[in-house]
């Protein structure tokens, strides 16, 4: 009973903080819209760059236009893809252009369309990847890349880069041609950062070995790098010989030790290192 209540309490509160990301995300992304991307004209993809594209155009009202198309683009998206989008993503769709209106009348922070581009794709970034923390959506155009996804057959990620390229292409004729080029470096830091936001900087290195002397490997890493081996079953592709695979996680400090340790080992030993952006379990991040 104690741990069912313990769980409802826990549930709450995630919900809680889920909506919190939702609402705090959105209030960050108008904020780099308004003092960096919409003075400098960089409509770099989205709604938002739809809004500014407009407004270049006819002068229109950004925040209004984003509500012009957010809100039937939402309904849209649950017509057609079915309810999974729920009560957060429809709190993100109208909050964005909400608190877009409520900043329209405060000053640029720079009037640089580089610098523009690039510290707004960041800041956009952040609030879309805290949005995305709190499993929510702005809608827009994604909602949109969903539905040419589904008729079409063609991959998310190419029907969002269709999008976005057409926006690119658009601010580029209303405009001129360094506002379209300048459109596209900040959709590339924009897209950068939610990354960041999603997967965190790379702290840790994943590494695979391939070796002859595979206990002497594993025993120096327990001894020396304190951290734990894990073995995989492989097989060679040209022998066909059994060919074990170590694989161990170490922090980017510790790194430097465990390339030692290999090469006093055995410096014949075939390694493979990628990053590792998120490791949850004993000796990292607690899940």
């Amino acid at each position: 009973m104690e741990k069912t209540v313990y769980q409802s309490r826990n549930s709450v509160k995630n919900v809680i903080q889920e909506y919190i990301f939702v609402i705090v995300g959105a209030a960050v992304i108008a904020l780099g819209f308004n003092v960096f991307l919409f003075p400098n004209q960089v409509a770099s993809g989205g709604v938002s760059g739809i809004s500014t594209i407009l407004h270049g155009m006819f002068g229109w009202n950004a925040g209004i236009v984003q509500y012009a198309f957010n809100i039937p683009l939402f309904i849209a998206g649950v017509l057609v893809l079915g309810k999974k989008f729920g009560v957060k993503s429809l709190v993100g769709t109208l909050a964005l252009p909400m608190f877009v209106i409520f900043t329209e009348d405060w000053e640029p922070w720079t009037l640089n369309p580089l610098l523009g581009s690039i510290f707004g794709g960041i800041i956009v970034g952040f609030g879309i990847g805290l949005v995305f923390k709190g499993n929510a959506s702005t809608g827009g155009t994604d909602l949109l890349a969903q539905i040419i996804t589904k008729y079409t057959g063609l991959t998310l990620g190419t029907s969002v880069l269709l999008i976005d390229g057409i926006i690119a292409v658009s601010a580029a004729i209303v405009f001129d041609l360094e506002k379209g080029l300048y459109a596209l470096i900040g959709l590339y830091v924009t897209t950068k950062t939610i990354d960041i936001i999603q997967l965190g900087f790379s702290q840790s290195k994943m590494v695979y070995i391939i070796t002859q002397r595979e206990n002497e490997v594993r025993d120096a890493i327990y001894k020396e790098v304190n951290r734990g081996v894990t073995k995989l079953s492989a097989i060679g592709g040209y022998t066909g010989e059994n060919r074990p695979v170590l694989m161990v996680v170490v922090y980017q400090t510790e790194f430097t030790k465990l390339k030692q340790v290999l090469k006093d080992v055995d410096p014949l030993a075939f390694v493979i290192v990628s990053d590792a952006y998120e490791v949850l379990g004993e000796g990292f991040k607690q899940a």
